[in-house]
């Protein structure tokens, strides 16, 4: 089967599971070979070097002084060790800063896929020691380092930026195995995502990795709230998104992702991104909405074609 009918078919088979107007995104086929230096990206991401990590730049501020706001008028955030399908993806950039943004495997054919905010990925810097660390929390690496190969962004954000091109603030990743070869899904499970599953639902769990913290070590937060619509006032920044509101999201939140109960754990029905990159608060976070666009990425990654380039 050539390519174009291997994605024709991957396709159908994806919008088949749910139908309309929402699709699940399996991955159902046996994992490959990844490259070398998971060994050493596991020996460079020290607990101290993790710790200093500083988040990707976005418009969140700090939070607001203790009861700024009426009890009970955001839903609170609480700091857990997390889910071992959540993690940090954390690099170098062109200064030798350490930074990080965070990741949510999903099921794919190759075991080897995570989705993520595209403004965590899309900066031209020199990207080293560039790996995915899930559940990190507490400084630990419980389920090891796994480096990153390929990351697939719509060329769409790429020419807009990340305002013009807010739709489509969302990136999927294609890592290398960990140091002893076992694929991130094997190791941590996955879960589905959801294409097109509308704007609005009642129990959503946003999970987010903040950049300020009294601990030494922080921990990712964990808040449960409900999701809406927001259609952009920004004529810079067009376009419709999930809005969630949840207490606390500062900086470093970026490519959290807002997960609906299912059958299988979780369905990923977004990422904190999008308007504004994510926004303008730590109490009101963002989403693009997830649309054909984000599964013509998966698929991409998915048969392994060349990523489009800035």
């Amino acid at each position: 089967m050539n390519r174009f009918l291997r994605h024709l078919a991957l396709r159908g088979a994806a919008a088949l599971l749910l139908g309309l107007p929402a699709a699940l995104v399996p991955g159902t086929l046996a994992a490959a070979a990844g490259p070398p230096g998971a060994a050493a990206a596991d020996a460079y991401w020290t607990p101290q070097r993790m710790e200093s990590a500083l988040p990707v730049v976005t418009g969140k501020q700090a939070p607001p002084p203790p009861a700024a706001e009426p009890e009970g008028a955001v839903p609170p955030s609480h700091p857990f060790d997390g889910l071992p399908q959540v993690g940090t993806f954390f690099w170098t950039d062109g200064k030798n800063t350490g930074r990080f943004c965070g990741g949510t495997v999903v099921r794919s054919p190759g075991h080897d896929l995570v989705i993520s905010a595209a403004h965590c990925l899309r900066s031209p810097d020199p990207k080293r020691h560039l790996s995915f660390v899930p559940q990190y929390h507490d400084g630990l690496k419980p389920h090891g380092v796994f480096p990153v190969e390929s990351i697939y962004i719509d060329q769409r954000y790429y020419d807009l930026g990340t305002d013009g091109g807010a739709r489509w603030d969302y990136t999927v990743v294609r890592l290398g195995p960990r140091e002893d070869g076992t694929e991130v899904q094997s190791a941590v499970g996955g879960f589905d995502f959801a294409i097109r599953s509308g704007y609005t639902h009642g129990d959503v769990r946003l999970i987010g990795y903040p950049g300020s913290s009294d601990a030494k070590y922080p921990k990712p937060l964990d808040c449960s709230s409900s999701t809406h619509r927001y259609t952009s006032t920004d004529p810079k920044a067009p376009g419709d998104f999930l809005e969630i509101a949840c207490a606390g999201y500062v900086g470093g939140t970026s490519g959290g992702p807002f997960l609906v109960p299912d059958l299988t754990g979780y369905l990923l029905i977004g990422v904190i991104g999008g308007y504004h990159t994510g926004g303008d608060t730590p109490d009101i976070s963002y989403s693009s909405y997830f649309t054909d666009d984000l599964l013509d990425l998966y698929l991409q990654a998915a048969e392994g074609d060349p990523p489009a380039r800035r």
